[in-house]
């Protein structure tokens, strides 16, 4: 999968993206990362691509020019139509139903704004989506644009060590994650649950299970609350309220 980024801060690609899991994906060919420099397409001799906003105001603006050329760049030299994904707080919040979403396309083209934004024309002109990764304000958009790039290439074929790696993550299937352990078995006095020493696989699912959904109840309640549970599911949740019950009774006794 491809990945077009037009930026004013090309250098800062692939940074992170170029470690660990990501890394070793550009590097077998599952993910292309290519940063298109927009400066390069001003005409302005100083390669200005910004200027006042009409009507006044703070801040400075993106012109639609620039990005204009950019993206006509990338969208000739590839042979299939790219969704083109800006990153902006109004946004549709980026989730991993939408990050499974993105994963189905052959490539994407992300523009990253700066300053006051962009020309509302060339958004309106080439932006298909806006995507937003919460609810504050980021000086550009090219750290929004390596969160998506992890986070839709972990659901590309390869690129995570085995399927059931990115299947079980957070999210993934509306729960959060259940608890992992490794050696030591004994930590400051802690111990790695029993059940997960016994073997039984069966009984190691079923925990992993219960605890994700206990995660889940505590921490976002409003996963669960829109998630269908299965029969198993509805019967883990009611054992983990009785428990939670149990040791509120003990706290308060």
């Amino acid at each position: 999968m491809y990945f077009d980024i037009l930026t004013l801060f090309p250098e800062i690609f692939p940074g992170p993206l170029g470690h660990s899991i990501t890394g070793r994906a550009i590097e077998n060919g599952l993910l292309e990362i290519n940063a298109v420099d927009i400066r390069d397409f001003s005409q302005d001799k100083h390669n200005r691509v910004d200027d006042t906003p009409y009507g006044g105001g703070a801040g400075m603006v993106m012109q639609p020019g620039p990005i204009d050329r950019a993206y006509s760049s990338v969208t000739e030299s590839r042979h299939e139509e790219s969704k083109t994904i800006f990153f902006s707080p109004q946004g549709q919040q980026l989730d991993q139903p939408k990050v499974k979403e993105l994963a189905k396309e052959p490539g994407l083209i992300l523009l990253c704004g700066h300053y006051e934004g962009v020309d509302e024309r060339i958004r309106q002109e080439i932006v298909d989506e806006e995507i937003s990764i919460g609810d504050y304000v980021l000086t550009g958009g090219e750290l929004p644009a390596m969160v998506l790039i992890d986070a839709v290439s972990r659901m590309l074929p390869g690129v995570v060590g085995t399927s059931e790696s990115a299947e079980d993550d957070s999210f993934y299937h509306g729960l959060l994650d259940y608890p992992h352990y490794t050696r030591p078995r004994e930590y400051k006095g802690q111990e790695v649950p029993e059940v997960l020493l016994s073997g039984h696989h069966a009984r190691i699912d079923r925990w992993r299970k219960k605890q994700s959904i206990k995660r889940t109840l505590l921490r976002r309640p409003d996963l669960l609350a829109a998630r269908d549970l299965t029969e198993l599911e509805e019967e883990l949740l009611k054992e983990v309220k009785a428990e939670i019950e149990d040791d509120i009774k003990n706290a308060r006794s």
